[in-house]
């Protein structure tokens, strides 16, 4: 999925520019010390329907995978990425000043803020009540409590929530999406218990969709869209498997997401 080619240094740190769906996108990113994106990025931008018009939040975007993937995808959308790590949001103005991404670089914008900051902080940062007709993001995945730190602080930031959980990013979430807007997270699958709990009362209208590695695998993480002030009831949705047999080859539909920048197929909501 990635094709790593050259190395640089940005805020001295070794980088690497890495292709996306065959090519479409390419993504500088650092090579080591930071999260690295691949495929949770790339389906939570196939996660959005074909023919999604309007504007696309991705929080907590780091260095602009997810986004730049819709925004290859989606010619009608435009999007802001949002992330509060001054490192990632340089690498990724360096993606949008990048010749390979001129097809949808000029509807992609960059703003520095804190998503989980209080409403009046981030209102002044710019993340305003209704701003998006669709949100997603790619949280932290783990617990502090529960599962043990990466020593590099960089790292752990990407991977790691604080003790208020997934609280503040459902209530930023939650302000800044329209009546009727759509959200879509892509989460680890045994976080989805604290996942629906956040999002109880703020969205309704909830579809899982499980991702498992394997046909005869149990999931290891899911997507979840939903739908702003919805009261429609929760549906668990069949899910896609993203490997062929025990070995790592993909199934022509992985393969189609995240080669040909193909979206997941799934109905505008």
């Amino acid at each position: 999925m990635t094709s790593p080619t050259d190395s640089t240094e940005c805020t001295s740190q070794e980088t690497t520019h890495d292709a996306f769906l065959g090519g479409k996108v390419y993504v500088h990113q650092p090579k080591r010390g930071r999260h690295r994106a691949g495929l949770d990025a790339v389906y939570l931008a196939a996660a959005l329907p074909d023919g999604t018009r309007g504007h696309v939040i991705d929080l907590g975007a780091g260095v602009g995978t997810a986004g730049f993937c819709a925004a290859a995808r989606l010619p009608d959308i435009r999007v802001t990425l949002v992330d509060i790590d001054e490192t990632v949001l340089t690498l990724a103005r360096r993606g949008l000043e990048d010749p390979a991404n001129g097809a949808f670089s000029s509807r992609v914008s960059l703003l520095e803020a804190d998503i989980t900051a209080k409403g009046s902080a981030r209102h002044a940062a710019g993340l305003t009540p209704a701003m998006a007709d669709h949100a997603i993001m790619n949280p932290p995945y783990y617990e502090a409590d529960r599962f043990r730190a990466s020593p590099n602080s960089a790292r752990a930031d990407a991977h790691m929530l604080d003790d208020r959980g997934l609280e503040p990013w459902a209530k930023t979430a939650t302000d800044i999406v329209k009546e009727g807007g759509s959200l879509t997270v892509i989460f680890r699958a045994d976080g989805l218990q604290e996942l629906l709990s956040v999002l109880k009362g703020r969205f309704g209208a909830i579809e899982v969709i499980p991702l498992r590695p394997r046909q005869e695998a149990a999931a290891t993480r899911v997507l979840l869209r939903a739908i702003r002030a919805s009261k429609a009831p929760l549906r668990l949705m069949p899910g896609f498997v993203l490997h062929e047999g025990d070995g790592s080859e993909f199934t022509p539909q992985s393969k189609a997401v995240m080669r040909d920048g193909k979206g997941l197929g799934l109905s505008a909501r």
